[in-house]
């Protein structure tokens, strides 16, 4: 069985889904935000006993393309507008999509940075072994857009799907180099070297996030949103170094 097959699966047999004891509700979102959304979802569930949050992440461009192939869901949050906007043109959203947190571009290497990267022209030399994002991800899109910005020309050994695949093959030392959020890189610690370039902020992502309009669990969709959105949301994404809207 495929990989979505078995995410459908899941899906059907959880999303929206109640019984006498629970409800529960199931969110699409960015990897980027894996960890800052788990620990919303357990702060959700805390407060509303007998619901269950969850999660699906994956890249933007890959949850969007499961979503408008008929993949049941209740919340969707992308690191980009273009990718919500997919699913807004399927039909599977007709409210307005809000926009909750921001996120830059870093570059990261291995511990010790043994390639001494020290800029984004760095990452045109010969030979180096980087990795990003493939551009209809969110955070490759972005690289394509600050390195053509910059005169940057790379060559990648590797495009992923998500941003927490390029960190990986950082972290595993598959990689001398990767581009990926800040967010990722303040995650990973020290299993990494954070590189900050200038260059970065010319293009910032915006993640927006929406319910459904599908769901049959509305209410509490509609209550994980407002999580995000609200005080307690801005201050654990702060906390994981995302941006204000």
């Amino acid at each position: 069985m495929t990989a979505f097959a078995l995410l459908g699966v899941a899906a059907l047999s959880g999303c929206g889904s109640s019984d006498s004891d629970a409800t529960t509700v199931t969110v699409f979102a960015a990897a980027s935000l894996r960890q800052v959304f788990t620990e919303l979802g357990a702060e959700y569930e805390d407060t509303h006993p007998g619901t269950k949050v969850v999660f699906s992440f994956a890249g933007s461009s890959d949850l969007a393309a499961q979503l408008n192939q008929g993949a049941p869901a209740d919340v969707l949050a992308t690191a980009d507008a273009v990718n919500m906007d997919k699913v807004v043109t399927g039909g599977r959203i007709t409210e307005q999509p809000q926009i909750f947190a921001t996120n830059a571009l870093t570059i990261v290497t291995p511990p010790g940075n043994p390639e001494h990267i020290a800029s984004l022209a760095d990452l045109s030399r010969p030979g180096l072994s980087l990795v990003v994002c493939a551009p209809q991800v969110p955070c490759g899109s972005a690289t394509e857009q600050v390195t053509s910005a910059a005169g940057v020309t790379i060559a990648p050994v590797s495009e992923e799907s998500s941003v927490s695949d390029v960190l990986a093959k950082v972290t595993t030392g598959q990689a001398d180099a990767g581009v990926v959020y800040v967010t990722d890189a303040k995650q990973a610690g020290d299993k990494v070297v954070t590189v900050p370039f200038a260059e970065s902020a010319s293009v910032v992502n915006a993640y927006p996030i929406a319910v459904l309009s599908d769901t049959t669990s509305t209410s509490d969709a509609r209550g994980f949103v407002a999580l995000v959105t609200g005080a307690d949301g801005r201050r654990a994404l702060t906390a994981a170094g995302f941006g204000s809207p």
